[in-house]
């Protein structure tokens, strides 16, 4: 478990599926995520998924209130790890993306011998880079139409530009 001064990053349970279900169950959240709006039933057996991965983090309000989530992958061969993220749209503008990123930034790179973080956007989601950009990490590239989660009404792939953004840790500052 990890704290802020207002937030505690934690592991999933499966008794999280209702708090999931709140902001997965969105379709504005999840607009640039690879999967639709989340029924609850498909909640519940993403939260028991999500116990069991460590990857996957709750961030949760002092009293326990489910908010979002965050992703951190295992490092490759090369000490790198991608970070993700989704938060209930209550939420957004209220500094509690940066705040569980930046802690979870700092984590990876004291505890887990984390040589980069790298993070991924749809070029549309200016608040997502937005977001990176508030924790130091800089845009390294633009990769044209490289992304294709969603179709449309016919089942042809819609294909989507992307940002990766990226930090070093010598370059982070918690």
């Amino acid at each position: 478990m990890l704290k802020t001064e207002r937030l505690v990053l934690r592991p999933f349970e499966e008794a999280d599926a209702e708090g999931l279900h709140a902001y997965l169950g969105d379709e504005e959240v999840v607009r640039y995520e690879p999967y639709g709006a989340m029924t609850m039933e498909e909640c519940r057996l993403e939260a028991a998924r999500r116990a069991s991965d460590e990857a996957f983090w709750a961030v949760c309000l002092a009293d326990g209130t489910l908010i979002g989530n965050l992703y951190l992958s295992g490092a490759d061969e090369f000490g790198m790890r991608e970070i993700g993220y989704v938060f209930a749209r209550a939420c957004w503008h209220k500094g509690y993306a940066t705040e569980a990123a930046r802690r979870l930034m700092a984590y990876a790179f004291e505890r887990l011998a984390t040589r980069r973080i790298i993070a991924l956007c749809d070029t549309r989601n200016a608040a997502s880079f937005a977001l990176m950009e508030r924790l130091g990490m800089r845009r390294e590239g633009e990769f044209k139409k490289n992304v294709g989660f969603k179709t449309d009404a016919h089942g042809n792939t819609i294909w989507t530009d992307s940002y990766q953004y990226a930090i070093l840790k010598e370059e982070f500052e918690n």
